[in-house]
């Protein structure tokens, strides 16, 4: 981290570089969270339906707990976990390809720091996006229970966005603005060091690939419980 975060030498250089992850590392990430959310926000809202099913339950609480089931977990979390695995293992396996080929050897030698010339573009780019990548995935999951409200008429539409608007607390949405933001730093900085320090043959870098996903998965989910303890009690 301390080669990562040094003082890059050609600020031109790492502005292109950053956005250039931003659209390897975050927009083409649109499309997975996108179809993930919109499906995983109807079924919330169908289950919800056919568990609090009865007539002393307001039906508007199927709405507020879609919204705070997408906030709160799904879009930070739940988003993090998926994009730990398709973002983690693209930057595990990129880097330590370069390693095993003797790329970053030979960007050493031309006096380039290769931590921080190929890591901290991908840092800033990540803790960029991915916090519009939650909000993203909020909107089009609770469209995705609308939709579901709407189409099978398990629910009044009306009541599905009463819930929406009940007792709406913003502090929520910063809080998983916060958590992902943490998220992807995590999945960033130890799938870089998996491909950094990758060696070997080429078989190295599809295991540097699953050990990033696997220890980013389960950092995503320790960090989890202590910013949600730090951060909603």
């Amino acid at each position: 981290m301390g080669k990562v975060f040094s003082r890059p030498e050609k600020m031109g250089i790492y502005r292109r570089r950053v956005i250039f992850e931003i659209e390897a590392l975050g927009l083409n990430s649109i499309g997975l969270t996108a179809i993930i959310s919109v499906f995983i926000g109807a079924a919330i809202t169908l289950q919800m339906s056919i568990s609090l099913e009865s007539p002393f339950i307001p039906q508007y609480l199927i709405g507020y707990a879609t919204r705070e089931t997408m906030t709160l977990e799904f879009s930070s979390t739940v988003v993090a976990l998926i994009l730990a695995g398709k973002v983690g293992s693209n930057i595990a396996s990129e880097i330590g390809t370069m390693r095993i080929t003797e790329q970053i050897d030979a960007l050493e030698i031309m006096g380039v720091n290769s931590a921080s010339y190929l890591i901290l573009p991908k840092i800033i780019a990540t803790v960029f996006f991915f916090p519009f990548l939650t909000l993203l995935t909020i909107m089009i999951g609770i469209i995705g229970g609308y939709t579901i409200a709407w189409t099978t008429g398990i629910m009044s539409p009306d009541d599905y966005i009463e819930g929406l608007l009940y007792d709406f607390v913003l502090w929520e949405v910063i809080y998983s603005l916060i958590k992902i933001a943490v998220f992807a730093f995590i999945i960033t900085s130890i799938s870089a060091f998996y491909g950094y320090y990758a060696k070997g043959s080429s078989l190295e870098v599809g295991r540097a690939s699953t050990r990033a996903v696997v220890v980013s998965s389960i950092t995503i989910l320790i960090f989890n419980l202590i910013l949600t303890q730090l951060l909603l009690t």
